[in-house]
Formats: structure tokens, sequence, C-alpha cells
């Protein structure tokens, strides 16, 4: 069962602490949504748990083995990271960029294999990308390219995926889908760690919070816990938390 723990963790950037003493133990069926407002830490936190980012200092363990200590291969391996705004500069098929995402294991020589293929067509069709396929990435919009790295980063069937705000930019439908997408991804054993700023989507999907408020966890738990007050603390704003844990729905109130 995959296992995250981060103990005590510190990021500096340019003198300044971006994340301070963040301590996070994350588990297999956890979904795990981070939020906080912008300059509050989380893609930091998220590339540092990713161990793509050094911390100044702390400890970060992925199933008992600290992370530093891990090849990057092995680490590929076991999971899946998506930046924020993500790009795409090479005029590539779109089914060559999710195949990215299986580079760790793709052969040195030689085309896809019938696994592959399989992978990559079920990644794509997840992410509405079918049509696509032997699209150049450069000509897609906006929303398709973020769409297809998000197929990249599902492709592998990773163990454990680490998402920077994996809706932004996408149209309802298709924001509802990779939601749908992640949650399942969690309910099938797998453990996912997603920045994001849409609470209203947070709070139907995943299963856990974490707030972060300058750098620092202002709030571990569960879901039932995106309460007004924390939004108040976190986002310094008015709000109501209404409905269901299927159907919330987040009113913020206009200061004016």
């Amino acid at each position: 069962m995959t296992t995250l723990l981060a103990s005590d963790i510190v990021v500096r950037r340019d003198g300044r602490s971006i994340v301070q003493g963040v301590s996070l133990r994350a588990a297999a069926g956890e979904f795990i949504a981070v939020v906080g407002a912008n300059g509050a830490g989380k893609s930091t936190l998220l590339a540092t748990l990713a161990g793509l980012l050094r911390a100044d200092s702390g400890r970060i363990e992925l199933n008992g083995t600290p992370l530093l200590e891990l090849s990057g291969t092995m680490l590929a391996r076991t999971r899946a990271y998506l930046p924020q705004n993500a790009r795409c500069e090479w005029p590539i098929s779109v089914e060559r960029l999710v195949a990215l995402g299986l580079t760790p294991t793709l052969p040195v020589f030689g085309g896809f294999t019938t696994d592959d293929q399989t992978k990559i067509t079920r990644a794509l069709q997840s992410c509405d990308l079918l049509a696509q396929r032997e699209q150049p990435a450069t000509s897609l919009s906006g929303g398709e390219l973020a769409r297809a790295m998000l197929a990249r980063a599902f492709v592998s069937d990773p163990a454990l995926l680490i998402v920077d705000e994996p809706v932004a930019g996408l149209d309802p439908s298709h924001a509802l889908a990779a939601m749908r997408r992640l949650q399942s991804f969690a309910t099938e054993g797998r453990l996912v760690i997603a920045s994001m700023h849409d609470l209203t989507l947070a709070a139907r999907y995943a299963t856990r919070i974490v707030a972060l408020r300058q750098g620092r966890v202002e709030c571990d738990g569960p879901m039932q816990g995106l309460t007004p007050e924390l939004i108040r603390a976190v986002f310094d704003i008015e709000a109501h938390v209404l409905g269901s844990a299927e159907r919330t729905y987040i009113d913020y109130l206009d200061p004016a």
C-alpha cells in the first residue's frame, strides 16, 4: 500500500519561507485536496512531495524510503506529477505527448507495445481526446492541452498521483470528468494529491482537505472541515457551504 510521510518540511526561496513546518501522512485510497490562497505554498509543497524540489529541512518518505534515496527511474515508476500550466513546445502528436507518461517503462528501441497502445488509448478516452490522437499537440486549444497533460499523468496508472490545479482551464463538463477520474483513482486504491482553487469541486470529490495559509497547515482533516470559518481564515472572505457531500456548493459573499 502506498504511503507518503512528510515531517516538518521547510522550503525557502530568496530568503523567504514558502513552506513552513508542514507535516503530512497520506495513504492509498485518499484523494487529498490542497487548498489555499495565491502564494500560500501549494505548488511548492506539491513539487517537494513529488521529489522535484529539495526541502531545506524536514524529511519525506515514500513507502518507508526517504524520497532523496530513490532513483529517478524508481520514483517515476511509482508516481506521476502534473505541474500547473504545463506546456508543450514541440509539434508532436497528442498520442506521443501522452506516451511521455510511460517513459520509464517504454522500450529503448522500436514502437509502442500492444500494452502501451492499450494504456495510451485508455488515457486518451478518459480525457475525451481520441479524435485528437494524431493532431499536433501545439495546435490544441488551452483546454484540450490541459486534458492531454492529464492523460499523460493518468497513462502509467501510477500508485501516487500529484497534480497541480488539474481542472484549471477546463469547461464544466471536462472538469467534472477529470474530478471523477481522480476520485476513481483513489477509490481503486491509489493516492491522489491535488491542489485546487475550486472549493465546490474539492468538497464534492476529495476525501480530505489540507488548507495552507502563508505556508503553514491551517487545517488537515476530512472534507467536512471545509467550513465558512476555514474559508474566512484561509481566503479572507465570507462564504456559505450549502448542500450535501454529493451536491456541495460554496456561495461566496460579496464584501461590497
